[in-house]
This record gives C-alpha cells, structure tokens and sequence, in this order.
C-alpha cells in the first residue's frame, strides 16, 4: 500500500519544478504545471501518496478538477504519523484527530468522483476507530456500487501496538471490528472488488474470521498479525479465490486450510510451539510457495517436513527464517523427503545463527532431485537478538547452533542446482567446507555467488565485524582454497 519514500520525495520535487514561475515566460503564460495535459500530469499524481497529490492540485485552478479523475487512490494514515509503524507515541486525542481528516478526505474523494471514471486501485490504511470506518465503508459501498473498482484494499490498525495490548483490548478492537463489518456489508459483500484485507491486533470469536471469507467473496489476500480466536485455539479457512495468507504472531494451535482452490502462498511468522503442526493442508491444488519464520528456543520442537507437507509434493519455493536463533526444522532421510520435495526449485534458508556448522543445509538438496536455486543468509544480527546472558538462559535460548545431521550417500550427485548464494559469507573452513561439498554435489552448478553480511543502517558495531574477503589477494585465496580456477563461476558480490 506505502509508495516506497524515495520515489514519492522524487515525485514530489518533480511536481515543485514543474511549478517554478520564476521564468519571465511562465508569469507570462502561467506555471508549467498548468500548462501540461492532463494524462502527464494524472501519470505524475498517480505516484505519490494520495494526500501528497492533494496538495500539488491546490496549486492550480485547473488541477483541482484532477482528484477526481485519478485512477489509483492510495491513503495512509501512518504517513500522518513521525513513525509509520505506530500511533503509540501519540495519544488517543491526535489518533482521533488525524484519523478523522483521512476519513473526511477518503469520503470526499470517493464521493465526487465521475461514475464514468473506472479506478483501477483503492488502498486505505486507517485506524479502527467506529464513527470514521464506518464513514469510509460506506464510501467504499458507493463507490463499488457506482464504479467499476478492479481492486481494493484495506488495512486496520489499532489505537495501540501489539506490544501495549492486554487481552481485554485484541477483545475490544475484534467487537469493533464485527460492528463496523456487520454495518458495512455492502463495502465487503459478494459483488464488490475487495481483494486485500490486513487486520492487526484481535482477539475473535471462533466463527469470525470464516465468516469474514464468506462474505468478503473476492478476496485474494489476507494478512492477519497478532490475531487468533483464543490461545490453542483452531482457525479453519474456507474460500473460493484467496490466493495469499499471511499470519503474523498467531496463537492458533493449527490453522487448517480446508478448501482453498486458489491459495498458491502461506506465510507464517513465529507461530506457538504446540503439539501439532502450525499448518494443515486441506484442498488447496494450487499451494506451490511456503513462507515460515520462528524465533525458536531449546523447548521448542523441531518441525519435521515429512509430516507438514505429508501427500503435498507441489511446492516449488521454501523460504525458512530462523531469526539468528535456534534451527527449529529437522534434517531428515531423503527417502522421506523426496516424495514431498520432489518439485522444489527455489529454497531460501535465511539468519542461520553465526557459528554453526552449515552442512546439515545439505540435507534439502539431498531430498529435492530438481532444485535450481540454493540460497542461505548466516548472521547473528544482535540488534534484534536477546543478547544479555542472563535472561538467553532463563528464556531458553540456545547458545550452540549446531544441528546434528550425517550425508545419506558419500557419492550423491545433483543434476539440476545451477546458482548457490550465501549471505555473510565468511573466509573460514566452515564456508570454505560448505562451497565446496555443494560443488562436489552439484555437477552442473554455474554460478557461486558470496555476499557479506547484510547489514542493516542501524545496526551496531558488533554487526559490523566481518572475515568477507574484501581484497584482490584475499578473494584469489578464497578461490585457491576451494581448489580448482573458479573465476568464472564464483562471484564476490560485496
């Protein structure tokens, strides 16, 4: 939904150029702005923020006819905000208030505009908050009502983070969420373009969140953070054309997908360590890419994918996060695996945790007979990472990241990997190991490509401590140690 800064502040200084008057012929024959055709300048407003194109309309007489001829609508509430992730620096006053202009000017927009004018994208990030989300679903419920809207999509925040949430709050913020729903149906209904939902921070009754997807007919994505329906409770999932999940911090025992004949991706991020599985796969023939990420520590169990994937083998990308911490994924016989990864193309394992021997990744290529892209990230990022020693052991966290894991075959072959590519790649005998059993392996391999650490703006120092070879004399050492003249296949990328 959030154009990416760089180019809104791009957008925004082209739209300032434009109206330079400084020039004796533009106070002659009017500002530049003007001056342009309405297609340019529609093309130029499409890419900011809507509030953001407001602005440059009321420059000129003749651009304030332009609002209601844009084709995507795009208005964010968290722009309105210094921190764009949280309203938790602001009180409940400025939440109000800001909330009530975007309201307002959501409601104006979408009122004025031609029937005649087709829109091709609607986004509103706002605050759920009654009086001004219901003011904007019935807007919504105009609009498709008079207007072929091809996509739309909202997202709800909430008066507080998830980190300031008691269990009375994700209880109140699901009731005003059924309330705004239950009076806005014609916003959510059968015939309308919903196609994105992102809701934060509820705590919902069982059948609440299936009878969102019963009405909510169109919809293609669904992105639930902090949500659940009770602690080890069970979310069921029903729908026709969903095609994206995404769960966030749920506390679901196992979210079952019973039916969903179009879901083709599944993100889940740092479910709870229960005794069954996080996910299970119902009907859904179309499910080809699985997203998973946990911050794991010594209680939790390792997942075993013979058993989450059991009579599933059409999933062609993994992407597996372990958050710099414990590996919470169990390296099994090929025998097992082979039958569920046989159509795996594309496997990201990302954050291993600094330290641990990285051959038990060899496990995955063992079992995948048609992979073609092997990437791997190493990297302890202490900024996010508990790191008082103390409170890692009271917590449970594991300090050895070490997995046990032993090669099924000496003289395993792959036929089909063609490119490796390792974040935070390190000049030491664990990588230089690694490269090297991955290219004994893989006889067909093109390309090695070795990046450092990928380290964030603000990370610390400790971040920044680093063996990635950096010099000419370094990097032909690296290539001498693996043995053979790898100039045209490896690659040092940082």
């Amino acid at each position: 939904m959030k154009n990416k800064k760089g180019r809104r502040s791009r957008n925004v200084s082209l739209l300032s150029k434009a109206t330079c008057n400084e020039d004796p012929a533009c106070k002659a024959n009017g500002d530049r702005l003007s001056r342009l055709p309405n297609d340019l300048l529609l093309n130029i407003l499409e890419r900011v923020q809507t509030f953001d194109a407001l602005k440059a309309c009321i420059l000129s007489k003749q651009m304030l006819k332009l609002p209601a001829m844009l084709s995507q609508i795009v208005i964010d509430v968290g722009s309105l905000f210094p921190h764009p992730d949280s309203s938790r620096e602001f009180g409940i006053r400025d939440v109000a208030r800001v909330n009530g202009v975007v309201a307002k000017v959501t409601d104006n927009i979408l009122w004025m505009r031609s029937p005649g004018i087709a829109m091709r994208k609607l986004n509103v990030r706002m605050v759920l908050r009654h009086y001004d989300v219901l003011s904007v679903g019935k807007s919504f419920a105009h609009a498709m009502a008079t207007q072929k809207v091809q996509k739309a999509e909202i997202e709800f925040m909430t008066e507080k983070a998830c980190a300031d949430c008691t269990s009375a709050d994700l209880v109140d913020f699901a009731k005003c969420f059924n309330t705004i729903f239950a009076d806005c149906l014609d916003a959510f209904a059968g015939l309308c373009c919903l196609t994105r939902l992102w809701l934060q921070n509820m705590r919902f009754g069982e059948g609440d969140v299936p009878n969102v997807l019963s009405i909510c007919k169109r919809l293609k994505s669904l992105r639930l953070s902090y949500c659940d329906s009770g602690i080890r409770s069970v979310l069921r999932l029903e729908h026709a054309q969903l095609v994206d999940l995404e769960i966030d911090y749920g506390k679901f025992e196992t979210v079952v997908l019973n039916w969903l004949p179009k879901l083709q991706q599944v993100t889940y991020n740092n479910w709870r360590s229960y005794d069954d599985e996080p996910l299970s796969f119902g009907f859904v023939p179309q499910f080809s890419n699985l997203s998973l990420a946990k911050i794991a520590v010594r209680s939790d169990r390792c997942l075993e994918l013979s058993q989450l994937l059991a009579n599933f083998p059409s999933i062609s990308q993994l992407h597996l996060n372990f958050r710099s911490e414990k590996i919470w994924v169990l390296p099994e016989c090929p025998k097992l695996l082979m039958p569920i990864l046989g159509k795996l193309r594309l496997v990201n394992l990302e954050n291993l945790p600094g330290g641990c021997d990285i051959a038990w990744t060899m496990f995955i290529l063992e079992a995948a007979p048609v992979l073609k892209d092997l990437g791997i990230t190493v990297w302890d990022h202490w900024c996010i990472m508990v790191t008082d020693k103390e409170h890692r052991k009271a917590s449970g966290y594991c300090d050895n990241g070490d997995v046990e894991w032993k090669p099924s075959t000496s003289n395993f072959k792959h036929k089909n990997l063609a490119k490796l590519t390792i974040y935070g790649f390190q000049a030491d005998d664990n990588f230089i190991r690694y490269v090297k059993r991955v290219m004994l392996a893989a006889v067909n391999l093109e390309e090695i490509s070795l990046h450092d650490r990928k380290v964030w703006k603000f990370c610390s120092d400790s971040d920044t401590k680093t063996r990635y070879p950096r010099t000419d004399e370094g990097r032909q050492h690296v290539i001498e140690e693996l043995g053979l003249d790898l100039h045209a296949v490896v690659h040092f990328r940082s």
